[in-house]
């Protein structure tokens, strides 16, 4: 499909900006900020129906966005589609990471919205908590979280839990021989997640364990493109991020199968959807606060949120992620019509 989420832009080349950039302003605002380092105000303060010569009722407000940089795409695509129905609502989206998102926006206040590739932690829930804000959490999709190494790296294509977690564990193998004899006496150079980013919090979960840490020694970063290009132009270099980023740059990189016991498996919308891509599949959220959705312009876009979460066409096709089933978006759609119900 080459029609953009942000309308002017192939696919590729916005997943390729949206992970630059960081930031994205739709509707009346014009304004961007870079990698979600500044705070931005939260957008209650302008809602509530206008009335048109048709005698329609018209939203308007803001809504501000933050959080992880995987669901960033999937949540422009969405408030895209919103704005062209609702062109006075403005939306501002930030790719901050999960855990930036909830510490510097969320939970203190400043954003309707939080975009996570993991549960809220119980420290957010805390902080949250401190601050008096209620939320409500919404699953919008599934990701399969996806290992990629330089294209001239012809030693391994499959690799097992196992060796990934003594590639990326503290103290773990500082050459790729350390990891299997037969592979090349190199230094391992890693790209990867910063530790506020959700998708850095579920590979950890997933792959080093309760037992061991994630190694320091690798670039850290919440920014995909420079996880990219780093493997990219390293034969020794490896990285992780969500599928969607690798699958629309399938011609810079290679991604690795896993052999989880049963057999190598590849990252795919397949063989996520199956379960079969273990231990690396995982759901990908939302959390609106539930004060903002006392305001009808938040409540609506956060319905249509949870009804696009079935769009194949949207989530899969023109984004790459694995969609709800369509009983799975009801009884999402179902759980946030009750809460919307206690706050208006």
């Amino acid at each position: 499909m080459t029609d953009s989420p942000t309308g002017g832009l192939s696919r590729r080349r916005f997943l390729t900006s949206s992970g630059a950039i960081g930031a994205l302003a739709l509707a009346g605002c014009t304004e961007q900020s870079s990698g979600g380092d500044g705070g931005s105000g939260g957008g209650t303060d302008n809602s509530g129906g206008s009335t048109d010569g048709s005698g329609s009722s018209q939203l308007s407000g803001e809504i501000t966005i933050t959080g992880s940089s995987t669901v960033f795409p999937l949540a422009t695509a969405v408030a895209n589609e919103f704005q062209k129905q609702h062109d006075q609502v403005d939306i501002s989206l930030s790719s901050t990471g999960s855990g930036g998102g909830f510490s510097n926006h969320f939970c203190v206040g400043n954003a309707e919205f939080n975009n996570a590739s993991r549960p809220i932690s119980s420290e957010e829930e805390q902080l949250c908590a401190d601050n008096g804000i209620e939320y409500h959490e919404i699953n919008v999709a599934t990701d399969a979280v996806t290992v990629i190494v330089n294209p001239e790296n012809d030693w391994v294509d499959c690799v097992t839990p196992d060796q990934l977690r003594q590639i990326w564990r503290a103290d773990g193998a500082s050459t790729w021989a350390d990891v299997n004899s037969e592979w090349p006496d190199e230094q391992i150079n890693r790209f990867g997640a910063a530790d506020t980013s959700g998708t850095f919090d579920y590979f950890n979960e997933a792959i080093i364990g309760e037992e061991a840490n994630h190694t320091s020694n690798y670039e850290a970063t919440e920014q995909d493109n420079l996880i990219l290009q780093g493997v990219q132009q390293d034969q020794y270099g490896i990285g992780y991020f969500g599928f969607a980023y690798y699958q629309s740059n399938t011609d810079a990189v290679k991604a690795l199968s896993i052999d989880n016991g049963d057999g190598c498996v590849e990252p795919s919308l397949e063989t996520a959807k199956a379960g079969d891509y273990e231990p690396l599949s995982r759901p990908l959220f939302t959390y609106p606060q539930k004060g903002a959705l006392a305001e009808e312009h938040v409540a609506e876009f956060a319905r249509f949120f949870v009804e696009q979460s079935a769009n194949t066409e949207l989530v899969s096709e023109e984004i790459g992620y694995v969609p709800r089933t369509e009983e799975g978006m009801q009884e999402e759609l179902d759980a946030l019509n009750d809460v919307i119900d206690e706050v208006q």
